[in-house]
């Protein structure tokens, strides 16, 4: 507690408002990121047995791209907004300022235990907060990289790094501190907890939560590309990304070639023993491993299905399910698993997906431009791409989030620079003209009011 008191503090006396600052405190954060480029590498090998180059698109590469737009962008997204102003506030303008919210909260998962920590860090940091940042105590090798940069740059009054159980430590610092914001990334069951304890002092959130994201085939695709873009973000870190396509629902024309196919990609990505393959990674603990391997017996394999459990290790899985309230459809699979469902007609594709809705994302794959706004139209989801899968989140000019159970608010580019920010709506009215009809007594008045007003 007095840490975060001295972090309101020094919040309260604006050293961290001036854009200067904010820009310093970036290009600091992003010199100690790239320093430290190797031992991240590492950590993420240790923990997750990412590759490098993995490591690089998802995780500090991921970064990188958003601070370079955060440091070339903010002096454009801190300017005050000039909007207009109506007839009856004549003469007047109107305008909205950006302002930081104080002291936020930045809670992160495992999965990609770097970029989900340190990239909302760029939104707190440009917005111009001070920041306690908690990590994911189950990626540990990487969790003691970030710690390392953070308490390298920055002064624990405007950046404290916060380790240890996060079931004990967030309610903890939830339960002692009011927080302007609290940033929350990780499964629906916590972050309901998060927004719980928020609610209590009436603290704002951002939930970045999971679901079941389909993946919808069509008939008149190129079944060999729509294979390689479902199978490479569906088993990219083992299948452990919140966008990656949960289950597959495919139309019963294509199922079997699509099956090949993606048979096929797998094993050029990886080889026949995915097992061998650095580019293959593995589950993250015990726990997550015997959960998903619960999974296999859930319907036919149609490829992959081997596991160990001294490497953490399974396989690639395709599995065909004809229940669709097997466990496996009702829950969030987080792993290297693909259940397909084959489909029909549209109305039979729709039933199932409203047994999970408001999904994190929804990929739909279709040459036909009807099809495409049927889909798009008829199913509430976060966000999503058309002829692709997960790939629409590396693209910081779109606001990423989910809704509904699937989370709550956005981030991202200059998203995430809103997120950390209020929104302060501003009038400024001349005094070279003071009209004396908007001043009682207003015996006549009436039509006029209906003219300006409505």
């Amino acid at each position: 507690m007095v840490a975060l008191n001295a972090m309101k503090n020094y919040f309260e006396t604006g050293a961290t408002q001036s854009l200067d600052f904010r820009i310093t405190q970036l290009k600091k954060l992003k010199a100690a990121v790239v320093a430290n480029e190797e031992a991240i590498y590492t950590a993420l090998h240790k923990d997750l047995r990412k590759s490098k180059e993995e490591c690089y698109v998802t995780e500090n590469g991921f970064f990188l791209a958003e601070i370079n737009n955060a440091i070339k962008k903010l002096t454009t997204w801190v300017k005050p907004k000039i909007v207009s102003t109506n007839l009856l506030n004549f003469p007047s303008k109107s305008f909205i300022q950006s302002e930081p919210l104080g002291v936020v909260l930045i809670i992160s998962p495992w999965n990609y235990p770097f970029q989900l920590l340190m990239t909302p860090l760029i939104g707190a940091i440009a917005a111009g907060n001070c920041v306690v940042m908690k990590p994911s105590e189950l990626a540990p090798a990487t969790e003691a990289v970030i710690k390392k940069i953070i308490e390298s740059v920055f002064d624990k009054e405007y950046i404290l790094f916060v380790k240890g159980d996060g079931a004990t430590i967030v309610p903890e610092l939830m339960n002692n501190f009011i927080f302007d914001h609290v940033f929350y990334t990780g499964s629906t069951a916590v972050g309901k907890i998060i927004y719980e304890l928020a609610a209590k002092n009436l603290v704002p959130v951002t939930l970045e939560l999971g679901g079941k994201s389909p993946c919808i085939v069509e008939d008149d695709v190129d079944v060999k590309l729509t294979a390689k873009r479902i199978a490479m973000p569906k088993f990219s870190n083992a299948g452990q990304m919140c966008v990656a396509p949960d289950y597959l629902l495919v139309h019963e024309n294509i199922k079997d070639k699509l099956v090949t196919e993606i048979k096929n990609a797998l094993i050029e990505f990886f080889g026949k023993d995915a097992q061998q393959s650095k580019f293959y990674g593995r589950i993250i603990n015990e726990k997550q491993f015997a959960r998903l391997e619960k999974y296999l017996s859930n319907g036919k394999i149609l490829h992959g299905g081997k596991t160990d459990s001294t490497d953490l290790y399974i396989e690639p899985t395709l599995i065909e399910i004809t229940d669709s309230n097997l466990p496996i459809m009702q829950a969030e699979i987080f792993g290297p698993i693909l259940p397909i469902i084959s489909f029909k007609t549209f109305d039979q594709a729709i039933a199932i997906l409203k047994q999970n809705k408001n999904p994190l994302a929804m990929y739909v794959f279709t040459k036909n431009k009807k099809k495409e706004r049927q889909w798009l139209t008829a199913v509430p989801f976060g966000g999503g791409c058309v002829n692709n899968a997960s790939y629409h989140l590396t693209n910081h000019n779109l606001p990423f989030g989910g809704r509904g159970n699937s989370g709550l608010g956005n981030y991202h580019g200059k998203y995430s620079f809103d997120t950390f920010s209020h929104k302060k709506s501003i009038m400024k009215t001349y005094t070279w003209l003071d009209l004396y009809l908007k001043y009682p007594p207003f015996t006549g008045r009436l039509s006029f009011f209906k003219k300006i007003i409505g």
